[in-house]
């Protein structure tokens, strides 16, 4: 998924968004299958239309669309690598033992750090931007990104299943996939939005 996420983010413009309505259709068909009752269902709507959303507003402006998504891309992947690594390295006390087992702060911090580290090299490719800003915007999406992975494990959990779906072989499904991205696209275009306006939701995230 890693070159037709890049590459429709590169071109923007409806293959940007025929790629995310992709995902968010598979999303709202993997939710639909996995949990049971009323409740849990209706929520999968706004889940599914969330991870459209989030990334074709942000994409949208034009001045500073590419960037904002490729720095989501660099803090929630990033997140995930320096993670895993760092807590398989230093171990130590778990973050969440009851949803996720395998996590552990020391996974957590060492995710967020290495998120910032590369989001500042990422921004500072793309032009001059404010380390501080940044950083403070990887810090952020970067836990939100770990909130993310975290509630899908409690979805998971809950209903007793190990993966969303197989419709990615050998890694589960598209949930499994997102739901760090999920989160993290999110909040990004919250605060874009409400610090601009639909038109410069990535100058909102970006520009302080």
């Amino acid at each position: 998924m890693i070159p037709a996420a890049l590459g429709t983010a590169y071109f923007g413009g409806w293959p940007f968004a025929l790629f995310w309505a992709a995902a968010a259709i598979a999303v709202l068909w993997e939710w639909m299958r996995l949990v049971k009752g009323a409740v849990w269902i209706a929520f999968g709507v706004p889940y599914a239309a969330a991870l459209f959303a989030a990334p074709v507003a942000l994409r949208a402006d034009a001045s500073f669309g590419l960037l904002a998504v490729v720095l989501l891309f660099a803090i929630v992947w990033s997140t995930d690598i320096f993670g895993y690594f760092g807590g398989r390295a230093i171990g130590g006390p778990k973050l969440m033992p009851a949803v996720s087992p395998k996590k552990t702060w020391s996974g957590a911090m060492a995710g967020t750090l290495g998120a910032m580290i590369v989001a500042v090299l990422v921004a500072r490719a793309f032009g001059t931007f404010s380390i501080v800003t940044i950083a403070c915007v990887a810090l952020l999406l970067s836990v939100c990104a770990q909130a993310g992975d975290l509630f899908e494990s409690f979805i998971k959990r809950k209903f007793n299943v190990k993966d969303s779906s197989q419709l990615i072989p050998g890694h589960g499904g598209v949930m499994d996939r997102l739901d760090g991205f999920w989160a993290a696209a999110l909040a990004a275009s919250v605060i874009g939005v409400w610090r601009g306006d639909f038109d410069d939701a990535a100058r909102g995230l970006l520009i302080w």
